[in-house]
């Protein structure tokens, strides 16, 4: 038979040299709550609308599958999207989209509105084709002309208005830059084969006047691609050195939260 167990069981001595750990409490002065971030939320919700309104209208307007072949089309629609996403959830106070994602649609979207300005509507460009989203040599009108500003002007400015001014800094990095790449060489093949498919004489066979292989060659449109690409790796890189050194626009509001001796993160969103 086993020994009955004993009713009352002496303490063990604590063993020396570990300290004991008493509960604390944190008192609820000192829990932060995240903080809706209303501007925020209510700028990039009307930037996703007016970029959906003019993705929309040219889609109306013209013919849906060559409209939706053009990078300033594809990239406004991701641009609109994410900041769907993004004022949605700084309106609830959420964690934000990683910075992959938004750094690259803030790349994008800069570099339409830079191949838009410096190469198809600058008149000494011998790339120039300002109804680049029509496939006309001439200056759009009407409709087009409001969207074409809309999708190459008003949206890139835009994106980097709230970059500088309501987005956390340091939070790109140079890793990702390279990632960054893998859509505009996607494009570039989207491209290409687009042109080899569809019959020599289609209108707006080749999109661009730079990838326009029966105009230039397969080694000139290459080497067009190789320039674009480096100039896009190097605005990656310019991005990614701005966002380090630029002052976080956030900051004040950490400066004015109470000190309780926990380390607050910045506003979400």
């Amino acid at each position: 038979m086993t020994a009955p167990i004993p009713r009352d069981i002496p303490e063990i001595p604590a063993i020396p040299g570990i300290p004991v750990l008493f509960p604390s409490h944190v008192p609820a002065t000192a829990v932060v709550a995240p903080t809706p971030r209303r501007p925020a939320a209510m700028f990039r919700l009307l930037v996703a609308l007016v970029a959906a309104a003019a993705v929309t209208v040219e889609l109306v307007l013209g013919s849906p599958l060559r409209t939706l072949s053009h990078f300033a089309i594809q990239s406004n629609i991701l641009l609109a999207l994410v900041f769907a996403l993004s004022a949605r959830l700084a309106w609830f106070a959420r964690r934000p989209l990683p910075s992959t994602l938004t750094g690259a649609t803030l790349l994008y979207a800069v570099t339409n509105g830079l191949v838009y300005h410096l190469l198809l509507a600058n008149e000494g460009s011998s790339y120039a084709l300002p109804g680049v989203l029509t496939g006309t040599a001439t200056a759009p009108t009407g409709w087009h002309a409001i969207t074409t500003q809309v999708l190459h002007t008003v949206t890139p400015i835009a994106a980097l208005l709230d970059w500088l001014l309501l987005t956390p800094s340091g939070h790109l990095h140079l890793r990702q830059a390279t990632t960054w790449l893998l859509y505009p060489l996607t494009y570039l093949a989207f491209t290409l084969a687009r042109g080899e498919y569809l019959v020599p004489g289609a209108p707006a066979r080749y999109l661009y006047p730079f990838l326009d292989v029966a105009r230039h060659g397969y080694k000139s449109v290459l080497g067009n691609a190789l320039l674009i690409g480096l100039a896009i790796y190097a605005l990656a890189i310019l991005l990614v050195v701005l966002d380090h050194a630029r002052p976080n626009p956030l900051r004040h509001r950490a400066h004015h939260a109470p000190k309780t001796g926990f380390r607050l993160q910045p506003p979400v969103g």
